[in-house]
């Protein structure tokens, strides 16, 4: 009798799949903006504490992560740079993505009051109820503001980091939530410019698929002039420096400058070069908020003003 699963081609689930629903590029960014947020606060962390804090934080990351692709499950088979991801391509089933996620939430949050407090726990809770149900159940699907006000979920892990320490809520943490916060929406929009067909297809109301292309050019331009007094009025606080002031007016200088590419550009032009000025700009979004950050803890080391 031919056996049945001699015709299986379904690809087993490995550690590296298990791992890859946990979106560990975004934790890297959870992770480190969350260290940084604890180590300037002016709070002395027993280096444990602070460790087992951070990966916590981590893990609360992870859950966000493997909750939303559990979720998204649909239009990650639909979009080009998502299919191979490992629910739509078959590695790893939808009820185990649910499950780690539920698990590492609770895991995260109860620890974290354990290991820090207990306000601490309640905001990573609150972040994980933020990203995985209010940004990617409802903003995702049905506004192209999605990012705008989902992009609260990636700003909080500073936050975190600080309230580890404090117990508590500073300017110095509202600064450098609102420093990532808008930083978000022009991110993500230069990445939706030559990638606004997969958005289509799967249906997703990003900017540039409910207004074209042209006005995710002008609000990306507006967002560089309201991001940049944020990164300024954060050096001018107990954590900032003439280090981290240095780095902010480059950076925004060359964020500012490349906002006023994108809008000055015509889609017959980046359509003729592939949208080299888009992709330029994304890159440097990239290195913009992680170098703010380190330049924020090379200066906590160096001490502030």
């Amino acid at each position: 009798m031919t056996d049945i699963n001699a015709y299986d081609t379904t690809p087993e689930a490995e550690f590296g799949d298990f791992v890859a629903l946990l979106k560990p590029r975004v934790m890297s960014l959870v992770v480190f903006t969350a260290f940084v947020g604890l180590v300037v606060a002016p709070m002395d962390v027993h280096p444990f504490i602070a460790f087992c804090s951070v990966l916590f934080i981590a893990l609360g990351g992870g859950a966000s992560g493997a909750l939303n692709m559990w979720y998204d499950r649909d239009i990650d088979a639909v979009m080009n740079r998502t299919q191979s991801r490992p629910i739509p391509s078959g590695r790893v089933e939808e009820g185990a993505a649910l499950g780690l996620g539920l698990v590492l939430a609770v895991i995260s949050v109860m620890m974290l009051g354990l290991v820090a407090n207990w306000f601490a726990a309640g905001f990573l809770a609150f972040t994980i109820f933020f990203y995985a149900v209010v940004y990617t159940v409802w903003l995702k699907r049905w506004t192209p503001q999605n990012i705008v006000i989902g992009g609260a979920a990636g700003a909080f892990p500073p936050m975190i980091g600080w309230a580890c320490a404090t117990g508590g809520i500073g300017i110095e943490s509202l600064l450098m939530f609102a420093l990532i916060f808008f930083w978000t929406p022009p991110h993500f929009w230069a990445l939706a410019l030559f990638m606004k067909e997969d958005y289509h297809k799967a249906g997703v109301p990003m900017l540039t698929v409910t207004h074209g292309r042209q006005a995710t050019r002008r609000h990306i331009f507006a967002y560089t002039l309201v991001l940049a007094p944020f990164a300024l009025w954060l050096g001018l606080t107990s954590i900032g420096g003439p280090l981290y002031m240095a780095v902010a007016v480059v950076l925004n200088v060359a964020f500012i400058r490349g906002g006023w590419q994108i809008l000055r550009r015509s889609e017959e032009a980046a359509i003729a070069d592939g949208y080299a000025v888009e992709k330029r700009v994304f890159k440097l979004s990239l290195a913009y908020l992680f170098l703010h950050f380190l330049a924020l803890m090379v200066q906590g080391w160096m001490g502030g003003w």
